[in-house]
C-alpha cells in the first residue's frame, strides 16, 4: 500500500509555509510578538480546519482538523525561522506599504 496525500493537503501545506509572510504583511515591526503568534496560530488553525473541510468527504474529522492545525502550525514557523527570517523575505513583508522617514536623495 503506497501512502498518498490528497491535493487538498499538498495546498494546506504550500500556505502554512507562505502565512508567515502574510501575517508580516498585516502587521509592523513594533507588533508585539506575542500577537503575531496569535495571528499565525489563527490562521494555520483556520488552514488546519478549512483543509479538512475540504477534504473530509462524507464524514469531518475534528482530530484529523486538529492534526492538520498542528502540522500547519509547526510547518509556520519552521518556514519563519528557518527560511523567511534569515533571507530578510519577513523583514521586507513587514516593510510593504511603510514609508521611509528619511529623505530620498535626488
Amino acid at each position: 500500500m503506497q501512502p498518498t496525500l490528497d491535493a487538498a493537503y499538498w495546498i494546506g501545506l504550500v500556505i502554512s509555509f507562505v502565512l508567515p509572510l502574510l501575517v508580516g504583511l498585516v502587521t509592523t515591526h513594533v507588533t508585539h510578538p506575542g500577537l503575531k503568534a496569535a495571528i499565525l496560530l489563527f490562521l494555520t488553525a483556520a488552514n488546519g480546519f478549512l483543509v479538512e473541510l475540504t477534504n473530509a468527504g462524507d464524514d469531518y474529522n475534528v482530530s484529523s482538523a486538529l492534526i492538520l492545525w498542528a502540522v500547519s502550525f509547526v510547518t509556520s514557523v519552521a518556514a519563519h525561522f528557518g527560511l523567511w527570517k534569515p533571507t530578510g523575505a519577513a523583514a521586507k513583508a513587514q516593510a510593504v506599504g511603510v514609508k521611509s522617514s528619511s529623505p530620498s536623495a535626488v
